[in-house]
């Protein structure tokens, strides 16, 4: 094990015998702090379980957000909008260079990430529809192996994620997002770990087999229109003021649905929040105080454990038994 003296520290471990490259990062946002303690947790116990191949481990992937307590850096820069960087920009540009580099290098990408102080987030597991189908179908596999009650497949076009620069090095990719808000969550860590290890399972890197415990039980998206992964863009607010969410993360609600409101204190007027979909709630904003335009919470469009394609048109269609089987690489 040796940890780098780079812009971004990184843990190396290897293992006895050849294999993958697996690199699992922390901390593109700065206020996301469970991501973060589970790559300690991990670098821990790899040490002694890691039987082949290799993992690199970044538990702040952006250090000026971390030192600022917030999603950007120093720079006013969001890393998750920026990369692959520049090696002569702003710090964060930096960051995103060398970051982009890292993921380059690695075989497969698991970036952990929370809705940090503004949203908390269902569980689930995401990852870019890929062209690829090969890609595509170990980014599916990948996403399974965390057992997290939604996986969802978003838009393939976004640039300037971490994601984007393993879509376009043909490199499987996924992301995770779990709990935010204030306060530390020690099981969203806990399933951060245990989800890393079983991920590593489908390869054989350390021991035992890869488990489903949720399979079948899950909700499962793939959402090709733009922007479907943007939660920044979900359930714009109508107005300023103090919004009372009227539902919780995991509630099936209806188009039209009441889900909360929106207070003006200087006149206490309420503007009514409405569903804008059918579906499960997943996403809700944990800042109270909101600007007109602002993300409030997200849905997604779907009513029961199953799986949902929606095509270009918004329309989605429900499917049977398209969860990928596990298998080893």
């Amino acid at each position: 094990m040796k940890a780098s003296t780079e812009l971004i520290l990184r843990h190396e471990i290897a293992g006895r015998e050849d294999g993958p490259h697996v690199l699992v990062l922390a901390g593109v946002h700065g206020d996301e702090y469970e991501p973060m303690a589970a790559c300690g947790e991990l670098h821990a116990r790899l040490a002694a379980q890691l039987q082949k191949g290799r993992i690199t481990l970044v538990p702040n992937a952006n250090p000026t957000a971390y030192v600022s307590t917030g999603r950007y850096g120093d720079d006013g820069l969001d890393m998750a909008r920026i990369c692959p960087g520049k090696p002569d920009g702003s710090s964060s540009e930096r960051a995103a260079y060398e970051l982009s580099g890292l993921i380059r290098s690695a075989d497969y990408l698991i970036d952990l990430h929370t809705g940090g102080v503004m949203y908390d987030i269902s569980p689930l597991a995401g990852y870019m529809l890929h062209e690829n189908q090969a890609v595509l179908d170990i980014q599916r596999e990948m996403a399974f192996a965390f057992d997290l009650p939604v996986v969802w497949g978003t838009d393939p076009l976004p640039q300037g994620r971490t994601l984007s620069v393993a879509r376009d090095a043909g490199i499987p990719a996924i992301y995770l997002e779990y709990g935010g808000g204030t306060g530390f969550r020690p099981h969203v860590a806990t399933a951060y770990v245990e989800g890393v290890l079983n991920v590593l399972r489908l390869w054989e890197m350390v021991p035992g087999a890869a488990t489903r415990n949720n399979a079948g039980k899950q909700f499962w998206v793939e959402d090709i229109r733009p922007d479907s992964g943007f939660l920044q863009g979900k359930m714009p607010a109508p107005a300023d003021g103090i919004f009372i969410a009227g539902t919780t993360l995991g509630t099936l609600v209806k188009k039209g649905e009441r889900v909360g409101h929106i207070l003006d204190p200087a006149t206490g007027n309420s503007t009514q929040i409405q569903a804008d979909a059918d579906g499960l709630v997943f996403l809700l904003r944990q800042i109270v105080k909101v600007k007109k335009g602002e993300a409030l919470g997200g849905i997604l469009p779907i009513s029961k454990p199953g799986s949902v394609t929606i095509g270009f048109d918004g329309i989605g269609k429900e499917n049977n038994g398209r969860q990928p089987a596990f298998k080893n690489h």
